[in-house]
C-alpha cells in the first residue's frame, strides 16, 4: 500500500466510501420515520413548496462519528482518542441536540444561541494553550475572539444551508481540500480522519438530498456540520496557514456576512427567515436550484486549489495571490447571483 506523507491514500477512499455508506443505509431504512414524524413546513427562508422531511443531519453525524471510531480503532492516520477529538465529538453530538430544539421549536432564539455560544466556548477552551492562530495577541484576548468567530461561522453554515444540495456543494470540495493539506501535513491526523469522515458521510447523504430534495440535514445536521468544520479551518489556521483557512469557506464567509450587515443597516431582524441571501436572490432572479449549486461547487473547487496553494508553495506573494483571486472568483459569484439571469 502507497503510503503519501503519512497517510494512506486508499486508506482515505476506503474511509470516505465506509461513511458514505453508513449515511445512505440508514437514512433508506429510516426514511419511512422522516416522512412520517419529520417534516418541515415551508416558510419565508425556504425554497420549497410542499413539506419535507428533515432530520437526515442525525444519520450524517452518526455516519462520521462511526468512521472516525474505526479510524482511531485501527490507528488509520496515526489518528488516536486524545482530549480535543474527544471534546469536538462531544461538542458536535450537543449541538446536534441543540439543532432538534430548533427543527422542531422548542426553544426561543436567545437560549438556542446561549446553548451554542456555551458549546463552542467549551471546543476553543478545550485546545491546548500553545494553539495559536494570532500569536501576537495575548491568549486571554485570542480565545474570546475565536469563540465569537466559531458562534458565526456554526450560524453561517446554518444559514446558507437553504437549498438543495448547498452544503454538499460546500462539504465536500472543503473536507477533499482539507485531506489533500492532511496529506501535506498541514492538518494534524485527527483532523484528517474528520474531515475524510464527514466527507464521506455528505456524500452518503447528497443522494437523497439532490434536487428536489427528498431529505433535508436540518438544524440538527447544519449546526455540528459548521462546528465540525470550523474546528478543522481552526487547526489548519493554527499550523501557519491562516490565508488558506480563511480563503476555503470564502464563499459561504462572503455571502452570509456580506447579508447579515446589509440587513442590518436597514434594521432588519437577522434571526427571523428571510430569503436575501446572494443564493435565494439568484433562484428569484430565475437560476435552477441545479444551476446555483454547480457554480457555488466549481467556486469552492477553485478557493481550494487556492488555498492549498499557499501550503504547497508557501510565501507571502503567493497568499496575496491566493487572497486576491479568491476574492476576484467570490465576487463575480455574487454579482452574477445578485443580478439574476437576463
Amino acid at each position: 500500500m502507497k503510503d503519501i506523507g503519512g497517510v494512506s491514500a486508499i486508506v482515505g477512499a476506503v474511509t470516505v466510501i465506509a461513511a458514505a455508506v453508513a449515511s445512505a443505509v440508514p437514512i433508506v431504512l429510516l426514511y419511512p420515520l422522516f416522512k412520517r414524524y419529520s417534516l418541515a413546513e415551508p416558510n419565508a427562508r425556504s425554497s420549497h413548496r410542499t413539506p419535507t422531511p428533515q432530520g437526515g443531519g442525525i444519520i450524517v453525524l452518526a455516519a462520521m462519528v462511526a468512521a472516525i471510531g474505526v479510524a482511531v480503532g485501527l490507528r488509520w492516520f496515526g489518528a488516536s482518542l486524545d482530549a480535543p477529538l474527544a471534546a469536538i465529538i462531544a461538542a458536535a453530538a450537543a449541538m446536534a441536540g441543540v439543532g432538534v430544539t430548533a427543527d422542531v421549536r422548542l426553544l426561543r432564539v436567545g437560549p438556542r444561541f446561549l446553548l451554542q455560544a456555551i458549546i463552542v466556548a467549551a471546543v476553543i477552551y478545550a485546545l491546548p494553550d500553545s494553539l495559536r492562530v494570532f500569536p501576537p495577541l495575548p491568549l486571554w484576548l485570542e480565545r474570546p475572539l475565536l469563540v465569537l468567530g466559531g458562534l458565526w461561522f456554526v450560524n453561517l453554515v446554518n444559514f446558507m444551508d437553504g437549498l438543495d444540495w448547498m452544503t454538499a456543494a460546500e462539504v465536500i470540495p472543503l473536507t477533499a481540500s482539507l485531506a489533500v493539506l492532511g496529506i501535506a501535513q498541514a492538518l494534524p491526523p485527527d483532523g484528517t480522519a474528520v474531515a475524510l469522515a464527514l466527507g464521506g458521510a455528505v456524500l452518503g447523504f447528497a443522494y437523497f438530498n439532490r434536487p428536489v430534495a427528498k431529505l433535508f440535514l436540518g438544524d440538527v445536521g447544519s449546526l455540528p456540520i459548521g462546528l465540525l468544520l470550523g474546528w478543522l479551518l481552526l487547526l489548519v489556521a493554527a499550523g501557519g496557514h491562516l490565508v488558506a483557512a480563511i480563503v476555503m469557506p470564502l464563499y459561504y464567509l462572503a455571502d452570509a456576512t456580506i447579508t447579515l450587515l446589509w440587513r442590518l443597516s436597514r434594521g432588519k431582524p437577522v434571526w427571523e427567515a428571510h430569503r436575501t441571501h446572494f443564493y435565494q436572490r439568484a433562484t428569484d432572479g430565475g437560476y435552477s436550484v441545479t444551476e446555483i449549486v454547480a457554480r457555488v461547487f466549481l467556486a469552492n473547487l477553485g478557493l481550494s486549489a487556492l488555498a492549498i496553494m499557499t501550503v504547497i508553495v508557501p510565501g507571502r506573494l503567493g497568499e496575496i495571490a491566493a487572497l486576491a483571486g479568491g476574492g476576484a472568483l467570490v465576487a463575480w459569484l455574487l454579482v452574477t447571483f445578485a443580478r439574476g439571469k437576463k
